[in-house]
């Protein structure tokens, strides 16, 4: 078991991959070669992640991170019994420093699976050493971080893929295309169902579990003393650091990364946005509103009495709405399984499986369905969303230029300054 853990290396191997060449090929693959694998994170979410890929005939997870040496452990043995059960080779290498996983050249590609204020210093340093990138959603923490990585991923010219799923099944497919083709008319608006913003953490200082590397656990946010909410004991719960500001916009962006995503991929709006946004003022504006340079309004949570079991397009010619499980039209034809689509339909892009998608698109050296650019996009949404609400401001947003152009005390919440022993690496 391969060890390192102090901040000190932290700043010397980021400082070392740094001066790394600017561009690593990927390695071409045989028909029959498994892509090698290493997890960055593996708590609850990072696991099934683990049960996934460990089960593909065409990955290899040879090397697991985590600040948590319960959780790698665990991890490990899940991923053996798995590897196997499948007559693959059972060797894997632990570390708590993810930049062990990066320095060797044996690994592909990772998925990272840290909280959300963890995202973008080991996407930018995976870029420059040349891996490929599976990012669980949300993909950041602020809307600038967002658009770094886009600029990361495209310099250095990775494959990466979103982990906003969703795209990858079939109902949320079905639903789009149907808006997208113009089966309920023009679109009108769309009414989101997500929770809610995150607020400070405020959150008691409780006794230190035995493993757990916590400065390295909070990384680039302000240091503070454990507890368990943020790093629950290993017993399957739900961890809720996603309720506090400094490592998440709650539930906005937990669930908005997938709702809101599904809204942008309705709306043909990969890569741009709305234009305005308004908190709710309990005049004009009851709800959260954005409003798209085509006149499009977009509400959370609830908007003239409808609250859509996860989301509802309304057209001038009818509704749909989707969720996971769950496809409901005003024109009952539409939700059929086997609907039709005319010959002169344009049809998304489809994918029946978000990791073996990113996979193949490794191989081919082509973008998956949800690609950095598409996860930046649907960030922001949520992130702008949650600026609203923060200072119960309205104000206007340039897709284009990703800045928010009227309001000066909202754009500075675009991004927020990291702890300077984990400043952001240089790319």
């Amino acid at each position: 078991m391969k060890m390192q853990s102090s901040r000190r290396q932290f700043v010397k191997t980021t400082a070392a991959l740094a001066a790394a060449p600017m561009f690593i090929p990927s390695r071409a693959f045989g028909a029959n070669e498994r892509l090698q694998i290493g997890m960055i994170g593996v708590g609850k979410q990072g696991q099934h992640h683990c049960n996934v890929l460990g089960n593909f005939k065409e990955a290899q997870i040879i090397a697991i991170c985590d600040v948590d040496k319960m959780s790698r452990e665990q991890a490990a043995g899940k991923v053996k019994a798995i590897h196997e059960r499948r007559k693959k080779p059972t060797d894997i290498d632990l570390y708590n420093d993810y930049h062990e996983i990066l320095n060797r050249k044996d690994i592909d590609a990772v998925v990272i699976t840290t909280p959300d204020h963890w995202h973008e210093i080991p996407v930018i340093d995976a870029c420059k050493a040349g891996k490929d990138i599976y990012c669980e959603k949300p993909l950041s923490l602020t809307v600038d971080q967002a658009w770094r990585m886009v600029d990361v991923v495209r310099k250095y010219d990775r494959v990466f893929q979103t982990g906003s799923m969703q795209r990858s099944m079939g109902y949320f497919y079905q639903a789009v295309n149907l808006v997208r083709n113009g089966y309920i008319g023009e679109i009108k608006e769309v009414v989101v169902n997500v929770g809610g913003p995150s607020k400070w953490c405020d959150l008691p200082e409780e006794p230190m579990p035995e493993g757990l590397d916590w400065d390295r656990w909070l990384g680039p946010a302000p240091k503070r003393p454990f507890n368990k909410v943020l790093r629950p004991p290993h017993n399957n719960s739900f961890p809720n650091w996603r309720g506090y500001r400094e490592y998440s916009g709650g539930m906005m962006t937990d669930w908005g990364a997938h709702h809101f995503d599904i809204a942008q991929w309705g709306l043909d709006k990969d890569g741009s946005g709305p234009v305005e946004v308004h908190a709710p003022d309990g005049k004009d504006f009851k709800e959260l509103t954005y409003i798209y340079d085509n006149g499009v309004r977009m509400y959370r949570p609830e908007h003239n009495g409808v609250k859509p079991n996860g989301l509802i397009f309304i057209g001038t010619e009818g509704t749909v709405e989707v969720n996971r499980g769950h496809l409901t039209c005003s024109n009952k034809a539409l939700q059929e399984r086997n609907f039709k689509y005319k010959d002169s339909d344009k049809l998304v892009y489809k994918s029946q499986n978000h990791h073996m998608d990113w996979i193949d698109a490794i191989k081919k050296r082509t973008r998956p369905i949800c690609d950095v650019e598409i996860g930046a996009s649907s960030v922001t949404v949520c992130h702008i969303g949650n600026i609203a609400y923060w200072t119960g401001k309205a104000f206007k947003y340039d897709p284009a230029t990703h800045k928010i152009t009227n309001n000066d005390e909202c754009a500075a919440l675009l991004d927020q300054q990291n702890r300077a022993s984990y400043a952001r690496p240089s790319y």
